[in-house]
């Protein structure tokens, strides 16, 4: 008996954790204002603004994008230029920027370069 009930608590555990980085609609993101939450997608196209913001466009290319994300300060350190068409995941509050789904980060530890599903 409590071999099964530990095994059940380990797939109900892991099962939520693989969900927790699924992908997710634009409703599910209103739905979520103001929580933190991962948000996983494809970079389609990115914005150099300046030395301490960057915005990362997801899920379609500017001005067609599902999310952006607001790169802000100096902590992060990546190869943008090779980021583009490549899987993402990032952790931050959900926001809407002018009406649009929006994750402002700034720790390097809240975003992760995930690889390709074969």
């Amino acid at each position: 008996m409590k071999n099964i009930l530990f095994t059940l608590l380990f797939i109900c555990g892991f099962a939520a954790v693989s969900t927790a980085q699924q992908k997710f609609s634009a409703t599910d993101f209103n739905s979520k204002i103001g929580k933190t939450g991962t948000l996983c997608d494809t970079i389609y196209s990115l914005k150099i603004v300046n030395d301490t913001l960057t915005l990362l466009n997801m899920g379609g290319v500017y001005p067609n994008q599902k999310y952006t994300v607001a790169i802000k300060g100096n902590k992060i350190t990546l190869d943008w230029a090779s980021l583009k068409g490549k899987p993402l995941c990032v952790t931050g509050v959900f926001e809407l920027y002018k009406g649009r789904p929006e994750i402002e980060i700034a720790e390097p530890d809240k975003i992760n370069v995930t690889k390709k599903e074969k």
